[in-house]
């Protein structure tokens, strides 16, 4: 079975997920939906877009934590902030 395709918008300015889609399981369609992400957020450093593949969600939030967790302690504010 093809994996399921996740985008996951993350703002680490504001360290939230901004929004996270289910794509289903066609590469193609995925592939257009994230480069008119890319787009739409081209320019806006803080703005990291992601397309994952997996068996379901739940496993994406285990392998991609990070991008989940409410805690403030966001390990790539460092490299988004400068010094």
């Amino acid at each position: 079975m093809a994996p399921i395709n996740f985008l996951l918008i993350y703002d680490h300015e504001q360290q939230h997920l901004v929004e996270t889609l289910n794509l289903g399981n066609r590469a193609e369609e995925a592939a257009r939906t994230y480069a008119e992400y890319e787009r739409r957020y081209r320019g806006q450093k803080s703005i990291e877009i992601v397309l994952v593949g997996a068996d379901s969600l739940e496993t994406i939030k285990r392998t991609h934590a990070h991008y989940f967790s409410d805690s403030a302690a966001d390990p790539f504010a460092t490299l988004v902030a400068g010094p």
